[in-house]
């Protein structure tokens, strides 16, 4: 039987995995320690953002779906929605100069 990761513990590792990179990352809203979905924001040197959400592609794999770059009061406009409509996600925002996102499953583009 397949068991799925905490949304508490992914978000620390997220969090861990950036720093011990270099990279700045906190969660910004925590939501259900066990089931909520986790959200990530990537923000670079050049106030732009991206948005990456969780997903499962054609393969029912978990992966990541990514928004266009845009500007930062975009994504937060976007994530204010995100938790309108679930108040149990989690939002974690890396800070980083290569504007990497240390997510560790695939990642689908738009």
């Amino acid at each position: 039987m397949f068991t799925r990761l905490k949304t508490e513990i992914a978000a620390q590792a997220l969090i861990r995995r950036a720093q011990s990179a270099g990279a700045f990352a906190l969660c910004l809203r925590r939501g259900d320690t066990d089931a909520g979905a986790l959200h990530v924001v990537v923000r670079t040197l050049d106030g732009q953002s991206r948005l990456y959400s969780p997903i499962r592609n054609m393969a029912g794999e978990r992966a990541w779906m990514v928004s266009d770059a845009l500007p930062e009061a975009d994504i937060d406009a976007r994530c204010a929605k995100l938790h309108d409509r679930d108040p149990d996600i989690w939002i974690v925002e890396v800070e980083d100069r290569q504007g990497r996102h240390f997510l560790v499953e695939p990642i689908e583009e738009r």
